[in-house]
């Protein structure tokens, strides 16, 4: 049985990531987490019960803990997932994207040197390539780096920090770029569970600008799946897209969020669009399907009907989230009351 640390394993993806980990049988995760706003322990509450999850309370950034946690656990890989990852924080504050996003990569991947067999699975996102056009051809993996926000510029550096670590050090990495993921317990800040959570609530649901920015979306379990088929089976200094196959615009995917809940269409609220608001999004994950036999499972269409069914069923653990630390934030941001 494989020993994995999991950076960030309490979040919406780490979470999801660790429960298929231990429900395969093959790993005993150690799950390494800050708790910060989006970080939840309930997330974990069923993983955390057994024997084959260990949680270690601590931030990336700290060398000193992070070598402690290594010696103490010997993994035999790093699965790093812990990041700030909202765009419009990182539009309002730009440093602590940075802190974690680069300066704690950086403090893991000195830490991986000591143990030259550790591989060490870097999971960044599509948005370090940019918008598209319309017309544009979807995002490989030799699409050169154009970051617009300040989050997609931290992730872009710390995939190139990656990247150094691997030609200078001979870090054993692999480096996944996946697109938009939905599923469940993804922080209500996010998109989908944002629309889906205002809907059932009869609170209105903000729309950027025209609402036809273009977004793939990749349901967090085939997600999951890549990770892990990068973990077992991805090259040395590879990069990997994951995406869903799944292209529509916000638009669309408000007006499919309130025929599933019923709500009125009235709730659209169209509001300013985020500064330097990418346009279009789209992954071809070729090479994956190639290379490491991944292909999305789920459907969008299925997808998003099951991951609104589970926000409708776990009320209680939206309204924990949003009643802590995110009650500030989403009052402020969305001119609203929870």
């Amino acid at each position: 049985m494989q020993r994995v640390l999991v950076t960030g394993g309490a979040g919406f993806i780490g979470s999801n990531l660790v429960r298929m980990m231990v429900e395969s049988g093959r790993y005993h995760v150690v799950v390494l987490d800050a708790l910060t706003y989006a970080g939840n322990l309930a997330n974990l509450a069923d993983v955390l019960a057994g024997d084959r999850c260990d949680f270690e309370h601590g931030n990336i950034c700290d060398a000193a803990f992070v070598r402690s946690v290594l010696q103490r656990h010997s993994p035999t890989s790093i699965l790093h997932l812990a990041a700030e990852s909202h765009v419009d924080r990182s539009i309002a504050s730009a440093a602590p994207f940075v802190e974690t996003n680069v300066m704690g990569t950086l403090v893991l991947l000195e830490a991986v040197r000591a143990y030259p067999q550790m591989r060490f699975v870097h999971v960044s996102t599509d948005e370090v390539y940019g918008t598209l056009g319309p017309d544009d051809a979807p995002f490989t993996e030799t699409t050169p780096l154009d970051p617009t926000s300040p989050y997609a510029a931290s992730k872009a550096a710390s995939d190139l920090l990656v990247q150094s670590f691997i030609r200078t050090h001979s870090v054993d990495a692999v480096i996944t770029r996946c697109s938009n993921n939905y599923g469940p317990f993804q922080f209500p800040e996010k998109f989908i569970p944002l629309m889906t959570l205002n809907a059932l609530e009869g609170r209105p649901l903000p729309i950027y600008g025209d609402g036809l920015q273009v977004r793939d979306w990749l349901h967090v379990d085939d997600h999951c799946r890549g990770i892990l088929a990068a973990l077992e089976r991805g090259t040395t200094g590879s990069v990997y897209n994951f995406g869903g196959y799944g292209e529509r615009t916000n638009e669309e995917m408000v007006s499919a969020i309130l025929a599933q809940t019923g709500a009125s269409a009235d709730l659209k609220t169209y509001v300013t669009d985020r500064k330097a608001h990418d346009r279009r999004y789209a992954i071809n994950a070729d090479k994956a399907r190639h290379e490491l036999g991944w292909a999305p499972e789920r459907e969008l269409e299925e997808g998003l009907r099951s991951t609104i069914a589970w926000y409708m069923q776990n009320r209680a653990w939206s309204d924990n989230v949003r009643t802590g630390a995110y009650r500030t934030y989403y009052e402020t941001h969305y001119n609203t009351t929870l």
